[in-house]
């Protein structure tokens, strides 16, 4: 092996440093108090995380947040992956057409949905629930595109054995297919799980009750209260982002060893 390189391993620390400044500097700002922030002074202070749990029940949106993008991701990911297996594994008459279709759907800006998505969920009131903000955002044409395209590289000689063993389908997909695409599984899951965590707009229109209220909303809502005459309470605003970004962070930790994989699995190929 080549001896590490000081020069690279330290611009690739300073690099990471620059990226993540805007992180760090926003989390020195929570710890702030409101007016020493404004006069350029530096403190320390716990009392912007409790206000955004407990006078701005921060608690009850993080909550919210965890349920929807929680079972959006399980139940995106799970439909995502049965509809790549049936791209990728098998032929029926409109297979071409409706892998186009679900193809065609990324092309499509997710804010011309949001009317006939309003209509219809109002019409069989579902608006104002958990579910109205789970259903929308079930079907992933990306997620299931991603797969598809995961699962022809897998050699077909492997289903074949698995089927001369009496196999069903449902077991070469449990017992074959998802082992083996793990790496993309995991991948598309935190993609699935980030889109519905920072989602904004949908959730704004869907639900007018406060205790279904989402983090992004929450956090939109921190504009409002202001310390003075035309100023924002930063230091708050900036407690509760970093309360936002904490379960994605999580989220990218355990998937991490299977990103590494997918990457290395495909240096390899």
């Amino acid at each position: 092996m080549k001896p590490e390189n000081p020069m690279l391993a330290t611009a690739a620390l300073f690099a990471g440093l620059l990226f993540l400044s805007p992180v760090l500097y926003s989390i020195w700002i929570s710890f702030q108090t409101v007016d020493a922030y404004y006069a350029g002074q530096a403190s320390f202070t716990l009392e912007n995380y409790t206000r955004a749990v407990s006078e701005f029940n921060f608690g009850r949106y993080l909550l919210n947040s965890l349920i929807v993008s929680g079972l959006v991701t399980l139940l995106g990911i799970s439909l995502a992956t049965l509809a790549a297996f049936a791209f990728a594994r098998f032929t029926f008459p409109g297979g071409n057409f409706l892998f186009g279709a679900t193809v065609a759907t990324l092309m499509i800006p997710s804010h011309i949905s949001l009317i006939p998505n309003y209509l219809t969920l109002a019409k069989v009131g579902l608006l104002d629930s958990y579910a109205g903000l789970i259903l929308p955002a079930v079907s992933n044409g990306f997620a299931a595109f991603f797969l598809r395209q995961y699962i022809r590289g897998i050699p077909k000689s492997l289903d074949e054995a698995a089927y001369m063993d009496g196999a069903t389908p449902l077991k070469v997909l449990w017992r074959i297919i998802v082992p083996l695409c793990r790496p993309a599984i995991a991948s598309m899951a935190l993609y699935i799980f980030m889109t519905e965590w920072n989602s904004y707009i949908w959730p704004l229109v869907a639900v007018g009750k406060e205790n279904l209220y989402t983090l992004q909303i929450g956090l939109a809502r921190l504009y409002r209260i202001n310390p003075g005459e035309g100023l924002v309470d930063w230091p708050l605003v900036m407690a509760a982002s970093t309360v936002t970004i904490l379960p994605v962070l999580i989220g990218f930790f355990l998937v991490e060893r299977h990103l590494v994989r997918g990457i290395t699995l495909g240096a390899v190929k």
